[in-house]
Formats: C-alpha cells, structure tokens, sequence
C-alpha cells in the first residue's frame, strides 16, 4: 500500500468500509458463502479480481462461519505476461494459490481474424478451463470480480447486440450444474475498485490481447453509461436497482410470465340490467 497523507487516509477509511460493506451485503443477500466453503478466487491480474481477493480476506478474519480461499490465475501464454507478479503477491499475503497455465492465446489468435473483437472466444475458453480446475481442487465456489456496473453495461450489451433481457447474476448455477458461481462484488462501483487499487497499489497487470481494442462492443456501452451518468448522476445505480426489481408480467415474455391464462375477475352480482328511461 503506497504512503498516504492524512486526509487521503480518512478517504480510505471510508471507501474501505463502504466496499466491505457492499461486499457483506451481497453474500448475505444471495447466500453466496456457506460454512465449510472451499472458495476459488480467481485471479486475472486487474483492479477488481485483486479487491475482490483483499476485501474477502479481510470479512474472512470475522466472518461467522468457516471458508476457504484459494487463489487461482490463469496463464493464458500472452506474450510479455510477467509470470513472476502474482505469486509474488500472493506468497507475500500468505495465500495458498494455483497458476493454471493453458496456452489460449494462440488458439484465440489463429481463429480470430485481424481486427476482430477477442472476448467472446477468450473468455470461453477461460471459463471452460477454470471450471474444470475448480472441480480438479474441489471447490464449492468460483468467486469472479464482477461489479455493479459491468453488470449494467452486460445488460445492454444483451439487450441491445443480443436482443435478450439479461445481464449478470451475483450467484448462477453452470450449464452442466457442476460449479456455482458466485460475483461477491455486484454491490461495488467500478469507481470505487479504480480508487482502491491506486490506495492499494495493486501490481495491477494490463490485458495485451483485448484490453486495448476500442472497436469492443463494451467500450461504446461504457461510453453511453459514462454520459447517462455525466447528464443524470445516479442513472447507473438506478438501471441496478431496477435489475433486482423486475416485474415478469410488465414485460413479454411467454415463458417467464403465463399470459395465456389471464382472465378478468367478474362479480355477477354486480351485473344487473341497466334501466333504462324514456321520456313520454
């Protein structure tokens, strides 16, 4: 942690508690650490992967039941990844840890044209690869580092590129009902894990496969956030709220909501023929 003036320690402070708080938040409200937990946190190297790590250590030493935390990264043969930088790290903090090496980047390259967004083909590959390790260590638990407003902007890149009303949930079940997934930071401002990793100084390692492609999808949704946000502060926190408050019958889908069945209540008592006046 970088040396801190006094009134940069008073900020600190606050914006330490504020995230443990939301964190402990989260996991209460959607059941996401049991007692006996064996917990893989996994690891990329990025602002939010790291405070997902620290603050979950930190509700660890008073939290009121037993879990395990075991680091996980991913090696994924990028070209100049410094290998050295996270165990280093964690030996440092004492974390029991595992680098699962998978040589995805060529693969990636070698399928994805120049110029072409890489994500969706990453990120499966890792997500495949991480869920199998979990089984492989015995894990109850993927803990991804998720946050509030990549959960927003998950929700237009579905709706607007996908034509689907979905987004990111704090805790989901895989496909092959195998591994739980859970995303302890739903609750945390991306804002907030920017000005904690500059407190902490987090050995923060750069994405050099897609972290600087413009033409993502997910960069144009973060600008239009950015300036909702600028224009209405607070528009991101509400789009957030309203994805914990959804309403089945104020929408269209057949399968989520029984629309067929609707039939309107009629008191037939209430029903009696009409008098009707003709004047002679």
């Amino acid at each position: 942690m970088r040396e801190l003036s006094r009134k940069e320690r008073t900020e600190f402070n606050k914006l330490q508690k504020r995230l443990r708080r939301n964190v402990g938040n989260a996991i209460a409200d959607y059941s996401m650490i049991e007692d006996g937990d064996r917990i893989m946190v996994c690891l990329s190297g990025g602002k939010d992967s790291y405070a997902m790590l620290d603050v979950l250590l930190a509700l660890r030493k008073n939290a009121p039941i037993n879990f395990e935390l075991i680091a996980v990264n991913m090696d994924q043969k990028q070209p100049g990844f410094p290998e050295e930088v996270l165990p280093a790290y964690l030996e440092r903090l004492e974390v029991p840890y595992y680098i699962l090496e998978k040589d995805t980047y060529s693969i990636v390259r070698s399928v994805i044209p120049e110029g072409k967004t890489t994500c969706g083909l990453c990120s499966r590959l890792r997500r495949g690869s991480l869920y199998g390790f979990a089984a492989d260590i015995g894990a109850t638990k993927i803990a991804l580092g998720h946050h509030r407003d990549d959960i927003v902007e998950t929700l237009f890149l579905n709706l607007f590129f996908g034509g689907s009303l979905k987004a990111m949930p704090p805790k989901l079940l895989s496909d092959d009902r195998r591994n739980v997934v859970i995303r302890p930071m739903a609750y945390c401002k991306e804002k907030d894990l920017v000005a904690y990793a500059d407190y902490k100084a987090f050995p923060i390692i750069p994405c050099n496969l897609c972290g600087s492609q413009e033409n993502l999808q997910r960069v144009q949704i973060k600008q239009m956030l950015v300036d909702w946000e600028r224009q209405y502060p607070g528009r991101t926190e509400t789009i957030f709220r309203g994805i914990c408050n959804v309403a089945p019958s104020q929408l269209a889908d057949t399968a989520l909501f029984d629309f067929s069945s609707l039939r309107a209540e009629v008191d037939t008592d209430l029903h009696v023929p009409a008098i009707r006046v003709v004047n002679l």
